[in-house]
């Protein structure tokens, strides 16, 4: 049986019908609903906020893994717990105080995870590494959908794993950008624990046997 989880990303959902894309995914074999909150500041993009986060919450059976693309992120910990968010990832480049908001979002009774940019250094993270539940390495760089998938990402990812095992944690490694079929079982090896997908299910004839197939990787 798969170890491996999978969190479609509905960033490349059909926002018209977004209540039948989570009713879909909810009847998958997917384990977290992956969404990108973006401010067009942090990267060039605008998504969504509060609003559709609750809308979303009230139909999903899955759950939400938020990821803030934001600034100021640690201002609205509450506000996106109380939306309905059950991992909450920040950016390392974005949170001055990381130690601090991480804590908060414990508090909160949300799971942390930190997200590094392509250009960010694993070993930044050693000081919090065992206050995580997750590290989100952007295997592209943050911003849009459907870019290709960097393949420095694959050293980086080692590099991350021997550190989790290292210092005796259970911390998960998530990617984020450019997974496919064709590329899921090397990251596997790799280290990787929880897949975002976005494209690859959504540009699919049949997301729900591209889910079925990406959690057949070992």
């Amino acid at each position: 049986m798969s170890k491996h989880q999978i969190a479609p990303s509905i960033l490349t959902a059909d926002f018209l019908h977004l209540k039948s894309e989570v009713e879909m995914l909810n009847s998958s074999e997917a384990d977290l609903l992956h969404l990108d909150i973006m401010d067009g500041v942090f990267v060039p993009n605008l998504t969504f906020g509060f609003p559709v986060i609750r809308q979303i919450k009230s139909v999903a059976s899955l759950p939400l893994d938020v990821h803030l693309m934001i600034v100021n992120a640690a201002y609205y910990l509450e506000e996106y717990r109380d939306a309905g968010a059950d991992w909450l990832t920040v950016h390392y480049e974005a949170c001055t105080h990381l130690h601090r908001t991480i804590h908060r979002i414990k508090e909160l009774g949300m799971k942390p995870a930190v997200s590094l940019n392509p250009h960010t250094d694993v070993a930044l993270l050693e000081n919090v590494l065992p206050d995580l539940n997750m590290v989100l390495v952007m295997t592209v760089n943050p911003g849009f959908g459907g870019q290709k998938f960097i393949e420095n990402s694959y050293k980086k990812i080692r590099k991350l794993k021997k550190m989790i095992e290292d210092a005796g944690s259970e911390t998960l490694i998530q990617v984020d950008g450019g997974v496919t079929e064709n590329n899921i079982g090397k990251l596997i090896e790799a280290g990787v624990d929880v897949f975002v997908v976005g494209n690859t299910i959504f540009s699919a004839k049949d997301p729900l046997k591209m889910i079925s197939n990406l959690k057949k990787y070992s």
